[in-house]
């Protein structure tokens, strides 16, 4: 079914309890982590985070706008002069709301944080093809002063978060016009979304139609009052790159039959690499899982280990380390907003 606010649809695609979690907000839905089927999300099960309705742009009267004090002149682009003018490129990326498992966080501390209640689910990797955002800047000639780059989306909050000018020059951070080989869905940022690999979701704006190159530093909400880390009266810490973290591809809980079978895992670190994963029966020690396909930067990789399971209650834990050593802590420290949940999850399952 799909949900509608008043008369409008706020989302495009179906969504289907047999695929997505519902977050209860009417704008935000989950990929259920039993229902992937490989190393990409597919379209009908990615994650939908959306702060108002998906909103209904036409590409034949949409236009790109790239102004601002730290380039030399203003340049406009048309849906057309982006697939006609310039070459484009496609990288595997993961994306992740920095409220991911907000409402495990509150389990674990015994607190409702604020928010949308997450379980699992707001994280999904695609296949995203499109221009690198150097490339739409260059044109308009950036001048030594430009420090920050700002996409603007065109639903109703006007969502935008800059980021310096060196992460918005990488070769990996796109502006993205199709997700794992289609013409990119209403849901996702139809007709232009930027990708910001490693980055929080909420920095892969979708819906683009401006791009402000600053020569200053810029202070929006979604750098100041949202996606920060603010604890204890401290001065909040925009959110950028996500820490590490991993989940079993299983209901939760779960319910198993007995006997052998292979159980598996999915782990993402941000722009870091993952190195190892570990897992945890009950109170037994923890063993190292094995790496199950491709090791990507800037996207999850999935790892598998064997279990003969015995009837009764367990639970399952799974570890992951990234590439500089720093592993999943056994509880996340506290911010105000229930932000970056990491912890090592319980995961409850039933044999029988």
């Amino acid at each position: 079914m799909r949900t509608t606010r008043g008369t409008r649809t706020a989302v495009v695609k179906p969504v289907s309890a047999a695929l997505m979690e519902d977050a209860g907000t009417g704008l935000d839905y989950g990929t259920r982590p039993d229902r992937l089927p490989g190393l990409l999300t597919p379209l009908d099960r990615f994650f939908v985070r959306n702060h108002a309705p998906t909103p209904r742009l036409d590409a034949r009267t949409w236009t790109l706008r790239v102004e601002g004090g730290g380039v030399r002149h203003t340049v406009r682009y048309t849906y057309d002069d982006l697939w006609r003018r310039f070459p484009l490129v496609s990288v595997v990326r993961t994306l992740e709301c920095a409220g991911n498992r907000r409402a495990l966080f509150g389990a674990e501390l015994g607190h409702r944080f604020d928010g949308v209640q997450w379980g699992r689910g707001a994280i999904g990797t695609a296949e995203w093809t499109g221009i690198p955002l150097r490339d739409l800047l260059e044109p308009a000639g950036l001048t030594d002063a430009a420090v920050e780059v700002m996409p603007e989306g065109l639903d109703e909050p006007r969502g935008r978060r800059p980021m310096p000018l060196a992460k918005a020059l990488a070769p990996d951070t796109l502006l993205a016009l199709a997700m794992n080989g289609e013409i990119l869905p209403p849901d996702h940022g139809f007709p232009a979304r930027v990708v910001v690999s490693g980055w929080l979701g909420a920095a892969s704006i979708k819906w683009v139609g401006r791009i402000e190159v600053s020569d200053r530093p810029l202070r929006v909400p979604w750098n100041t009052e949202d996606y920060v880390i603010v604890a204890s009266g401290r001065p909040a810490v925009p959110i950028t790159s996500t820490p590490v973290a991993s989940l079993v591809e299983l209901p939760w809980p779960a319910r198993l039959h007995p006997g052998p079978q292979t159980i598996r895992v999915r782990a993402y670190a941000g722009e870091d690499r993952i190195a190892a994963v570990g897992y945890r029966i009950d109170d037994g020690p923890w063993q190292p899982a094995a790496l199950d396909g491709p090791d990507l930067a800037g996207a999850w990789t999935r790892w598998r280990f064997p279990w003969d399971p015995t009837p009764g209650a367990h639970v399952v834990r799974v570890r992951a380390t990234d590439e500089h050593g720093r592993s999943q802590p056994e509880a996340t420290p506290w911010n105000d907003l229930g932000y970056c949940h990491t912890s090592v999850l319980p995961h409850p399952v039933l044999v029988a």
